[in-house]
């Protein structure tokens, strides 16, 4: 099989089992199920087999796909290093999250639906990898938001899907509208959106690099990623099941927006490079604060894959790609391993989200507590852990190249380690708070063996140098150009200190403060304007709220008005739009009260002497 061959067969494997399930396995979710897992499994087959035959050399294949003239429009591959890294990552995991969905999903009515869901944003989401251009990427890109939104409000009988995925779709789409300006404009200057084009036509001439363009590009980053100000859409989304937040919201579909600031790297000049690093420092952060005002076990996650996403900007931002690249692959096995977690809690408590009524866990179901205690340890940094090697690098490299930024981001690591210690031993010591997690008991097998696997890479995934030869180049470079970097001994001692510090303390500091098993949250009850504040996650809902609801729908309701009565009626229709205008006036009047009728009668007849009077 060739290296081309191969990766068509990656893409295509998934787009034909859910067009499989869609014309034929509506109605039999058992096969269905069969069918997607079996893609997911072939299709990881086939990404290694393509990763393999790669060798040292990138695998470049390309069609013409449309044509306008002059204009071409082509669709190809792309498997360098970073591309081949992030498809090993996707597809396996990805695996994973479809194996344990058979037991999650086991006895929802709309079975075949959600893998047929599963299947098409697996097409998507290796479309975005494999691209080689601009608008092929802008293609998958809008099938990602698609599937997204299909799988998102997979529970459509319930109010709260609804709004959260027309909400994902709706905020994506502003993102969008900028990544699409950033195409037309990239084209425009560059005559091509091929990316090795473009790359070495930068290369020759630096100069092309173009402020504005990388500005409208990163519109898409912004969308996708949850950054400031598009960030409102995430934690709605758990709204969808749980293997959906763990595949779309936590592994892969958010951190495609990281995966194209990497793909694009060579467009971005150095004060976007700034705008990118400053705007991921401040989410980290404000997300951190957030996380504490939830009690719902997966919205603490949504907000822990926020804070997460915006280390990954900072160090792209501070002109680290490898090693955003680096955390995105961690953060994909952790955080899989925390939201599949959280399945398996939700699952054994009966659809029980609120960690407050949760307790006594551990003994309960003693492999979804330690796995989850793994990825714990993990998504807080703790030496040995997956989380520390791509954390404490990003801590150093924002050390060595922004004091603040350095300051902010360990502030961060403090932050998360108190909200994940809060939701670990309220949720999984003490006793039992309700009669749910009373009788709670360890999930099935199908959903058991992908937590161990995870469990078991959030433990290792962060050893470059077990990692195969052919995958983590840019990793490697990145991380050897940190450790030759002027101040690295004294900046990785500091690091040590200070890091280690932040998750000990936030830990103990959420023990001694929450308590094991607590039945309500200390911080509402003892100090609740501050909880409050927190809830209210500065509001951002509610001004985009009044933003449409305010300014949106009547300046909507002003062009609805010009376009019916005044291009409609008047331009276009003329006198006889006049007329009908008119009569459109009129017929209001007619309301079927006889009263109402006498004074209308009783004003013609004041009317016709007025006139009258005026011409005589």
């Amino acid at each position: 099989m060739t290296p081309v061959t191969a990766l068509t067969l990656t893409l295509l494997i998934p787009l034909a089992s859910a067009a499989g399930i869609a014309f034929f396995l509506r109605r039999r979710g058992g096969l269905a199920s069969t069918l997607s897992v079996a893609a997911a499994a072939l299709l990881c087959i086939c990404s290694f087999i393509a990763i393999n035959a790669r060798g040292d050399a990138a695998i470049v294949a390309s069609w013409d796909w449309l044509s306008f003239g002059e204009f071409k429009v082509s669709m190809g591959f792309l498997l360098d290093d970073v591309a081949a890294t992030m498809l090993a990552m996707v597809s396996f995991v990805g695996l994973l999250i479809h194996v344990f969905s058979l037991g999650y999903m086991k006895s929802d009515k709309a079975q075949a639906r959600f893998f047929g869901g599963l299947s098409i944003f697996m097409f998507s989401m290796i479309g975005i990898i494999l691209a080689d251009n601009l608008i092929m990427i802008f293609v998958f890109w809008e099938l990602v938001g698609f599937s997204s939104y299909m799988l998102i409000g997979h529970y459509l009988e319930t109010e709260e899907a609804k709004a959260a995925s027309k909400k994902a779709f709706i905020v994506n789409r502003v993102g969008d509208l900028g990544f699409l300006i950033g195409i037309v404009l990239a084209y425009w200057h560059f005559g091509t959106t091929d990316l090795t084009k473009m790359e070495q036509l930068t290369l020759g001439h630096p100069e092309l690099v173009n402020a504005g363009i990388a500005a409208f590009l990163i519109c898409g980053f912004i969308g996708k990623s949850a950054q400031f100000p598009l960030h409102v859409w995430l934690p709605d989304a758990m709204a969808g099941p749980t293997p959906v937040s763990a595949l779309i919201h936590a592994a892969t579909m958010v951190a495609a927006g990281i995966y194209f600031l990497i793909r694009i790297s060579f467009l971005l000049p150095v004060e976007v490079l700034g705008f990118v690093a400053w705007l991921g420092t401040a989410v980290a952060v404000y997300a951190g604060f957030c996380a504490y005002a939830q009690n719902d076990i997966k919205r603490i996650l949504a907000y822990s894959t926020l804070s997460q996403l915006g280390y990954m900007a900072a160090a792209f931002g501070l002109g680290y790609p490898g090693i955003a690249l680096f955390h995105l692959i961690t953060h994909a096995f952790f955080k899989a391993l925390l939201f599949l977690g959280a399945g398996s809690v939700i699952h054994g408590c009966h659809h029980e989200q609120d960690i407050f009524k949760m307790g006594g866990l551990l003994k309960r179901m003693p492999i979804t507590a330690i796995t989850f205690a793994i990825g714990v340890l993990a998504l807080c940094g703790v030496y040995g852990l997956a989380g520390f090697y791509s954390k404490d690098a990003i801590l150093i490299a924002g050390g060595l190249e922004k004091t603040v930024i350095f300051i902010l981001l360990t502030l961060g690591a403090f932050l998360t380690a108190g909200y994940m210690g809060r939701l670990f031993w309220v949720a999984f010591l003490g006793a039992p708070k309700s009669d749910a997690a009373s009788h709670a008991k360890e999930s099935p097998l199908t959903m058991v063996i992908p937590l161990l696997i995870l469990a078991g890479l959030s433990v290792v995934g962060g050893m470059i140098q077990l990692w195969p030869e052919g995958l983590g180049a840019l990793i490697r470079f990145d991380l050897e150009r940190l450790h030759h970097a002027e101040g690295y001994s004294a900046m990785h001692h500091d690091v040590l200190i200070y890091g280690s510090a932040a998750w000990v303390v936030g830990l103990l500091g959420a023990f001694f403060f929450y308590g094991v098993g607590a039945k309500d949250d200390r911080l509402a009850r003892i100090a609740p304007s501050v909880f409050a504040f927190l809830k209210a996650r500065l509001w951002f809902d509610e001004i985009y709220g009044f933003y449409v609801s305010q300014v949106q729908d009547r300046f909507a309701a002003i062009l609805s008005f010009l376009d019916v009565f005044l291009l409609r009626g008047l331009i276009i229709r003329g006198s006889a739009g006049l007329v009908g205008i008119l009569g459109l006036g009129v017929r209001t009047l007619h309301v079927g009260n006889l009263h109402a009728y006498v004074y209308w009668f009783l004003g013609g007849l004041l009317l016709f002497w007025a006139f009258v009077g005026t011409v005589l």
